[in-house]
Parts: structure tokens; sequence; C-alpha cells
């Protein structure tokens, strides 16, 4: 699990997939007991609450007590019952769970059959990350984490491929029914637009490139009123108010996770300078990234 990965496109250090020795590659199973005794809680850099940036899926889910998560700044409070489903380059920074206690289950996404991986949505960058069932989904998602987890640990008695071949399928029941099953918390939002999912796509591809509204208005072939207006009914925001959160989003990531200096990701996201970087920055959240930085990591110290 705390592998670390160096040398992608983002220069980020990213954390890898490691599976245990003697267990099948791409999913690991284990409580959060067994997490604890793994990972350092200590606070700072090399300790579990540091900012990390998987490349792998995170499912957490609670038995006893409570926890709070960070997911890309957003804080989450876990309670039994509830889920929480990380993704791969989400920023992420766990609080001490001393308090809690439950199953966390690690996946690469290839892991999964391809028609899971679609049916799940398990690509889904803008995926809900908080998810409370309510009782009867509740007690079918304990039963598929069960037995998942009774797989996992029991003493190997199939084959290797065979094993793995029980495990993809397991996953494969959890995964459709927490995506399918269960509700996001809130009240339930409608379903978007494709002129919306177009354009957010397209930001998520280009957002480094150009930050210009008419660019993606030029390449989807809308007006920019039409792509606001969609934007605004599914999102909630306008069209570059949806592409500047992104840019946002990004930068914060970079600074909480990376050492990279503000000249580098100014480059990385698009800035002509560092300046423009900073004040493009400042504009949109109150704060220099310098200090967003100092911030974001001394929660975890």
């Amino acid at each position: 699990m705390v592998k670390k990965r160096h040398g992608d496109a983002a220069e980020i250090a990213d954390i890898a997939f490691a599976a245990p020795v003697g267990t099948p590659t791409g999913i690991e199973v284990m409580s959060l007991a067994e997490l604890r005794k793994r990972v350092p809680v200590r606070m700072g850099k090399a300790g579990l609450t540091a900012p990390q940036r998987p490349t792998f899926h995170h499912l957490l889910t609670l038995t006893s007590g409570s926890l709070w998560h960070t997911v890309d700044f957003t804080g989450y409070a876990l309670k039994p019952g509830s889920w929480l489903w990380v993704r791969p380059g989400q920023v992420q920074q766990w609080a001490d769970p001393h308090e809690a206690e439950g199953t966390l289950i690690l996946f690469e996404r290839d892991f999964l059959d391809p028609g899971t991986v679609a049916a799940a949505a398990v690509d889904d960058r803008h995926a809900a990350v908080l998810h409370v069932p309510v009782a009867e989904d509740r007690d079918a998602l304990d039963t598929a984490t069960a037995h998942l987890t009774l797989e996992f640990q029991a003493p190997r008695r199939l084959p290797l491929d065979t094993h793995t071949a029980v495990l993809r399928h397991l996953l494969a029941v959890l995964v459709l029914r927490l995506a399918r099953v269960t509700a996001p918390v809130g009240s339930p939002a409608p379903e978007p637009g494709e002129t919306y999912l177009r354009f957010r796509d397209a930001v998520d591809r280009d957002f480094t490139r150009t930050r210009r509204l008419e660019d993606y208005a030029q390449a989807l072939g809308y007006s920019t009123r039409t792509l606001s207006r969609a934007t605004l009914a599914a999102a909630g925001v306008g069209a570059k108010e949806f592409i500047d959160r992104r840019v946002i989003l990004e930068a914060r990531r970079l600074l909480a996770h990376g050492d990279q200096s503000a000249s580098r990701i100014a480059a990385q996201l698009g800035f002509s300078s560092a300046t423009n970087f900073s004040k493009f920055f400042h504009q949109r959240t109150g704060q220099s990234p310098v200090a967003f930085r100092t911030a974001v990591r001394g929660h975890a110290t």
C-alpha cells in the first residue's frame, strides 16, 4: 500500500499499489486495526495523516466509532454503515483512526472486469465520495464485505488463478451494489445532460491547455451561453467558474501532495508565469499558493 512511484507526467510522488506477498495482485482487504499496525499514525510527512494521492481505489466503511476523512479538501464524517470511495488521483488525508474500526478495501481498476468497470462507473472522477445506504442496502453491503474479507484472508485452498477470479467476482458484487443501490448524501440530483457531460469531459482533458470558455464552445460546437446554461443546471455554477474550479482543484492537489515550486506548478497548469498563477489562485481561494501548502500540511503536523 505504501510503495511510492516517481516520474509520472505530473512528477508527483504518488502512492502506488503494492500487494502483500502471496496474495493476488490488484486487491487488498484489511481492518483499520491492521492498517494502524502497518502505517505510522504519527503526524508528518511519513505518517498516515499526511496528504496522499494514491493511484488505486479505496473503499472504506466503519463498523464502530467515527472517522473524519478529507478527500480533495472536503471533509467527510464517517459513521458505522457509511461508505467512502476515494478514486485514483484524488488527494486524501486521514484523521487519526484510533477511534474507529472498520474495513479498508484497496483495489486497482484493472482488477475488475471491463463490464463491471463500466456498470459501476469506476472511472467516473466526479462520482460521489460519501454514500450512506438505507437499512436494507446496508445489510447487503455488509454481507458482500464480509464474504470478500473472508475469501481474501482464508488460507489458500484454491489455485491462485481461481482464488483471484473469486475475489474479482466478490469485489464486483460490492462495487456494483455501492454504485447502483446506494444514493449519495443529500437530495438526489437530476441526471446531467449530454451538453454538460461533453463539456465536463473536455475540461478534464484540456484545462491545462486553455481556461477560455470560448475555446471549449468552439471545440464542442456550442455557444458559450448554451454551455453556461447546461453547466449551471447540472453543477450549480457557470461554465467559466467550472473551468476555474477544475484548475484550482488540480493546483491544490499539486501543492498539497508534491514539492514542486509555484513556478513549476504554474507551467504545468498552463500559466505564463508564477506571478499570474499566484494571482489567479489568490483571487479564487483567498490564499497564496505558499500559504495554502503550509496550511494543508499543517493539519498533518
